[in-house]
Formats: C-alpha cells, sequence, structure tokens
C-alpha cells in the first residue's frame, strides 16, 4: 500500500499534526494523485474549528492539482500521469438539479467520500478525506470524478487555485450575478475568493469595481486587479459605497467573507433593483435580518451562491483561457508559498485576516 505525509487533525479544535498514514487502494471508480500543490482556504480553517462539522481524525484540503499516479478498477477516463485539479464537491449526475444543469446545488455532492476512510493511521485509526479530496498530503485517493483533467502548458501550481477560490470567486460574477459591461461592482472580503472576483467583474467589463477589506494594505493588489476604488472596512461602508456610484449604491454587490455583518453591509451597498451575491460560507448561528419595509421598498436581490454556480470540467478550461491570454492573474493570489508543515501559520495568517491565498508547494 502507498503511504502519504499529511497533515493530520485528530480531534475537532485541535493542531494539526504531520503524520505518515497508509492510503487505501483505489478501488472501483477511484484514482491515487500525487499533490503537485494545494491552497490554504478558509472552508480548512472553519472545518479545523468545527464551525463547519466534519468527521476526525482527518486530513483537510481540498483546493489541490497534481497527477494521477494510479487508477482504480472501471477508470477508462484518466491515465497515469495526467494533470488534474481536485473538484472538493463532484455531483451524482442524477439527480434533479444536474438534471436542470444545476450541478453545483447536487445535495449529495461528495457525500459518500466525505465519510468514507481512505486511508489509516500509524496505529490503525481510519482517516477520513477532509471534503473528499484530503489535499494536505502528498498523495490521496479520490473518486475519478473528483479530477478534472487540464492540458500540460500550465504548471500545476498556478492551476490548484482553481479547485475553490478562482472558480468560486469569479463563478459568482460570470454565472450568479452575470456582470454586464459598464455596471457597477462592490466586493467585501479580499481573500482568494474575493480578489478573484474582482478580476472576474474586469474581466466582465464592469465600468466600476470597488474593493472593501479590513486590512488597508491590501488596496495595491485589489487596484492591480482591477478594483478602481479601496474602501477600508467600516460601520458606515454602506453609504460610502453610496457617495462613490452617484448616490445609488452598486449595481452589484459581492460578500465574500460569510459574516452576518457583511451580507448585511453588501445588502445595503447595492441600488434600488441591484443584487447582493453572498459567496462567503458562514456560522448557521450567525443571523442576518431584514425589516419588512426594505425588502419591497428596495426591490433587490439577495442570493446565495454556492461553489459560483460553476460546473467545474466547463469552467476550469474557460478559466484557463483567460489565464493563457493574461487577463486572469493567478500568481498575485498566492501571498505565500509554504511547505506542508507550515499550515498552522497560515491558519493564523488567515485568522488575522494577512493576505490573500497561501499555496503549499510540495515540490
Amino acid at each position: 500500500m502507498a503511504t502519504a505525509l499529511a497533515a493530520v487533525l485528530r480531534e475537532t479544535g485541535g493542531d494539526l499534526q504531520l503524520e505518515e498514514i497508509e492510503l487505501n487502494e483505489p478501488g472501483p471508480g477511484q484514482v491515487r494523485v500525487q499533490l503537485a500543490a494545494t491552497g490554504v482556504c478558509h472552508s480548512d480553517l472553519s472545518l479545523a474549528t468545527g464551525v463547519l462539522p466534519h468527521p476526525v481524525p482527518v486530513v483537510l484540503g481540498h483546493e489541490g492539482a497534481g497527477r494521477v499516479v494510479e487508477v482504480g478498477p472501471g477508470v477508462t477516463e484518466l491515465e497515469p500521469g495526467d494533470p488534474v485539479v481536485l473538484n472538493w464537491t463532484p455531483p451524482c449526475g442524477e439527480c434533479w438539479h444536474c438534471q436542470h444543469q444545476e450541478p453545483y446545488l447536487c445535495p449529495v455532492a461528495g457525500e459518500e467520500a466525505k465519510q468514507t476512510p481512505y486511508a489509516k493511521l500509524g496505529d490503525g485509526t481510519p482517516v477520513h478525506p477532509g471534503l473528499g479530496t484530503a489535499a494536505f498530503a502528498t498523495e490521496t485517493v479520490v473518486g475519478a470524478n473528483s479530477c478534472v483533467r487540464v492540458a500540460d502548458d500550465v504548471p500545476l501550481e498556478k492551476v490548484a487555485l482553481l479547485g475553490c477560490a478562482v472558480l468560486t470567486g469569479a463563478g459568482a460574477v460570470f454565472n450568479a450575478a452575470r456582470v454586464r459591461s459598464g455596471e457597477s461592482v462592490v466586493v467585501f472580503g479580499l481573500g482568494g475568493i474575493g480578489l478573484s472576483a474582482v478580476q472576474a467583474a474586469r474581466i466582465a467589463g464592469a465600468e466600476q469595481i470597488i474593493a472593501v477589506d479590513p486590512v488597508a494594505e491590501k488596496a495595491e493588489i485589489a487596484q492591480r486587479l482591477g478594483a478602481t476604488d479601496f474602501l477600508e472596512a467600516s460601520s458606515d461602508v454602506a453609504k460610502q459605497v453610496r457617495e462613490l456610484t452617484g448616490g445609488r449604491g452598486a449595481d452589484h454587490a459581492f460578500e465574500c467573507v460569510g459574516r452576518a455583518d457583511t451580507i448585511r453591509a453588501a445588502w445595503s451597498s447595492t441600488r434600488r433593483g441591484g443584487q447582493a451575491t453572498v459567496v462567503g460560507m458562514g456560522a448557521a448561528s450567525d443571523q442576518v435580518s431584514f425589516n419588512a419595509l426594505e425588502v419591497a421598498y428596495f426591490a433587490r436581490t439577495l442570493r446565495g451562491c454556492m461553489y459560483g454556480s460553476t460546473d467545474p470540467k466547463t469552467d476550469i478550461p474557460v478559466l484557463l483561457d483567460h489565464y493563457r491570454a493574461g487577463r486572469l492573474d493567478l500568481d498575485s493570489l498566492v501571498s505565500e508559498q509554504i511547505g506542508l508543515s507550515d499550515i498552522g501559520e497560515a491558519f493564523d495568517q488567515m485568522r488575522a485576516g494577512n493576505g490573500a491565498r497561501r499555496l503549499i508547494n510540495f515540490n
């Protein structure tokens, strides 16, 4: 059996520990993938702390790319050596949502993989794959349907971020809100997802792109990626957005944080008849409130957006075309390249709101 070095979370709220694990052999419809790079996402932190529940022990990490090294019985669409991006929410292809072109809303996407142990610790304890992918490790075993094959012309450490941050942020702009040329956009939260939304708004032709974040140092990168204005998050940020948009508010607001207060601010920053799209995944206990009058009076649309409303098999190639053409900057999304042992520090930096994405580079 193959072994891998992995960052293991033995208990919710604990620290990740580097351990050697023994991977299961790829079963029917499964493949073993050697990781080249994995992004550290805020969802990983939420899983580690229990904000999002997950069985333990677990190897987290879901924003990865690598090469197939072994295929299980019945796998015909992939072969050893193929470069792939991991899809942490592979749809079933059979439910109502999948049959109506909404694979991102599949109610059973990846559920079996998340619950089924894919490896074991040295003492024989079964290990669960975080979000079905377990990409905080040198190798993983996933379903072939969790792999999106990509072309060989783009380095895998660059395309790893397509697996979550870029798909989610850009997809929210392109697919959910359908931003049009000449419209105005405000983006709340400038992590990897928010900065991807900023870039997508620029690519879509938005005339004004307002970036909002509590960390003033993020103004430079936001403006480099397409923001026309930067606002430091505050209690009156919605008023400031309206002042920048002729007193109306933005045509589109994107909330990329996942908190009640920023959802409320995004809603209030949107013009009458505009759209506020919630991309961030928050806690079930964090309640957002609206009064009965404003909902009808402002005639705004408040929508949720799961995984950028994307189908990775079709949307990742489109994003790669934008990258090849120089429209999508993946390099600037990476604040720092780190080793597997540095995930704890990456979580600390994420809590502090510093930087965009930290990328584990296994090479």
